[in-house]
């Protein structure tokens, strides 16, 4: 599959806009071949020391983060959708956003790993990670290692993915979001749960687990203080 990653600012007031709006979207994209859509609204989104979600897309204090999805069969779909989204004129009468379009940022991601199921999560946990480029061959097995042990704490699917069409923004993007430099990617993934509570108690097992364990920080192929994460719980699924 390939995956269009979204992340967006949207007033708090307007959450139940936000998921018609979704909603309303979904059977044109269906048409331009999209297979599902996943919209995520923010929950447990902290506060970062160098970057977090919020800064990423200049939320304000009345308005909520939202992580989101679309998957394509390939890219060539996915860029043939965004064509006939530019022409088709359904799409003209969805322009009255219930959000600041211009903070949003959005780009391409290929998957490197998808493991268990994803499909029907309760809760969402986000990341976007800025990585070297030369280390991408390491964070893959960094990935493969750490998603075995995050489903056998009850997670039920862990999916990365990394850019492969990165957009440059006026206002915001992907690469200001997590401050990367020239010679870096960046990491779109996430962890799916059955809920938060299954979450706070399987984050907190993973993180013991001596699997875990022995990865070690020195391990890591990025700059951790500017990961950013959070937790949502989704609003939209069509995979429901």
């Amino acid at each position: 599959m390939y995956i269009e990653g979204f992340v967006l600012a949207v007033p708090t007031a307007n959450k139940e806009k936000y998921r018609q709006h979704a909603e309303k979207a979904v059977p044109i994209f269906k048409e331009f071949g999209m297979t599902r859509m996943v919209e995520c609204w923010g929950e447990d989104v902290p506060d970062g020391t160098m970057t977090d979600f919020k800064r990423a897309v200049q939320a304000k204090e009345d308005e909520t983060v939202v992580f989101s999805w679309c998957e394509y069969p390939d890219k060539q779909t996915r860029d043939e959708a965004g064509q006939k989204m530019m022409s088709d004129p359904r799409m003209a009468e969805m322009a009255d956003c219930p959000f600041d379009t211009k903070r949003m940022i959005y780009s391409g991601f290929a998957p490197i790993l998808s493991e268990g199921n994803d499909k029907g999560a309760g809760y969402i946990d986000g990341f976007v990670i800025p990585l070297p480029v030369v280390r991408q061959a390491d964070y893959q097995a960094l990935a493969e290692a750490a998603a075995p042990v995050f489903i056998d704490h009850g997670a039920t699917g862990v999916v990365e993915t990394w850019g492969e069409d990165l957009m440059r923004g006026e206002v915001t993007d992907y690469y200001r979001a997590v401050d990367a430099a020239d010679d870096e990617t960046v990491v779109f993934s996430w962890i799916a749960w059955p809920s938060k509570e299954v979450r706070d108690i399987g984050n907190k097992a993973a993180m013991e687990d001596e699997r875990f364990a022995a990865m070690g920080p020195d391990s890591m192929p990025f700059d951790g203080k500017r990961m950013i994460m959070g937790g949502f719980v989704p609003i939209v699924d069509t995979a429901r």
